[in-house]
């Protein structure tokens, strides 16, 4: 898909983090694009050995995971920019080319999560459902299980998954049903 853009060039791939970090040694690219969970090393510590090797290479995050304890040390680590995997393909075109530039570039869940550790007043908690969010949870609310929420959204089973775990901070619910409920009572649904 990046390789289609005119001013992208594709120089290298790497399936775990110990082929990254020779593949950046080896190619010097500009721009890395990189998951934060695979094999080692992972996440930061992946981001934070990248940079020690080239403090110019931007990183940017694409995963499906934006809670704390995945957020929190890919941007400490480094990272220029953090972007979920069900981001539309001019958003992820748009992310590369402001990397490029230098600029950060975080998804909004990503930057509400941010922002609620530098407010101590603000909650996570107090952040509303994206619309991504209240579409996962009105199919949940119809009955639908995540595999066919999914498929009526385009998205993958584990991207609901991590919808729903979001949902459940925001709601301060434990699972599926208090979500429901909690959402009725706010008139979230």
């Amino acid at each position: 898909m990046l390789g289609t853009q005119p001013d992208f060039e594709v120089v290298g791939e790497a399936a775990n983090g110990t082929e990254a970090l020779t593949v950046v040694d080896a190619v010097r690219p500009d721009i890395v694009l990189t998951d934060l969970r695979m094999p080692d090393p992972s996440g930061g510590t992946l981001i934070r050995l990248l940079l020690e090797r080239r403090p110019a290479l931007r990183i940017l995050v694409l995963t499906t995971h934006d809670t704390d304890s995945d957020v929190l040390p890919a941007v400490e680590a480094g990272a220029i920019g953090y972007l979920l995997k069900d981001a539309p393909r001019e958003e992820l075109f748009r992310a590369v080319r402001a990397a490029a530039r230098g600029q950060t570039v975080l998804s909004p869940s990503v930057a509400a999560l941010l922002l609620s550790r530098v407010r101590p007043g603000q909650r996570l908690t107090e952040t509303k459902l994206s619309a991504r969010e209240r579409e996962v949870l009105a199919l949940i609310a119809q009955g639908r299980t995540n595999r066919e929420a999914a498929a009526a959204l385009f998205i993958s089973e584990a991207t609901v998954k991590t919808h729903l775990q979001h949902i459940y901070a925001k709601l301060e619910a434990p699972d599926r049903a208090s979500a429901v409920s909690a959402a009725h009572r706010r008139g979230i649904l």
